[in-house]
């Protein structure tokens, strides 16, 4: 049975130390999280999806986030991109881009999920994972940043639409909690597997 894998925020604002909003020892992650993507092997995975936290200067003033973190992955800035290189995945397994504006991947209505190769067109995020389901994925696993917040959304989300969840701890950190101590306090390792 194949798996799905959703790669959360791995942008520059958050992964190098200098970014906008930097996750403590996350620059630690690319090394290992790219061999992690190398050694996918097609007849065990269904897809990737890398999310990007996409921010405009005028709607992040107004934002709830705002009263929170400074302004952080703007578009078209550095920061915004994608410090992880799809390309290491070997090129069978399809990639895919979800662009968000708040903490979860699942809140904001009208969100759509492309194929990085354009070779189909953009599908409602609903759609896509109803579809993923309908094809027998049952599985998903996530890696990146931030344990605690978009990392936690997107797992909540998926418990929530029918998916088991796996988080490996070594590819994901948290600013305030790590992800061992967000299951521990919000789910149980029923709901979430560490591996």
């Amino acid at each position: 049975m194949k798996s799905f894998v959703v790669v959360v925020d791995m942008q520059g604002d958050f992964i190098n130390a200098d970014g906008a909003l930097p996750v403590a020892g996350a620059d630690a992650l690319l090394a290992p999280m790219t061999e992690w993507l190398r050694a996918l092997q097609p007849d065990e995975t269904a897809g990737v999806l890398f999310t990007a936290d996409t921010h405009e200067p005028d709607i992040y003033a107004r934002s709830e986030e705002a009263k929170q973190f400074p302004p952080h992955c703007m578009r078209g800035t550095p920061g915004w991109a994608l410090l992880i290189d799809p390309a290491v995945i070997d090129p069978v397994i399809p990639c895919y881009r979800l662009e968000k504006g708040v903490f979860d991947m699942w809140a904001e209505p009208g969100i759509m999920i492309e194929r990085l190769d354009g070779d189909a067109p953009p599908v409602p995020r609903e759609d896509f994972f109803a579809r993923l389901k309908q094809d027998g994925v049952e599985h998903v696993r996530v890696i990146g940043v931030a344990a605690d917040f978009c990392v936690r959304w997107a797992a909540k989300g998926l418990i929530e639409h029918g998916f088991k969840v796996t988080i490996p701890p070594a590819l994901t950190r948290g600013i305030k909690r790590q992800i061992d101590a967000v299951i521990a306090d919000e789910w149980g390792r029923t709901e979430v597997a560490i591996a």
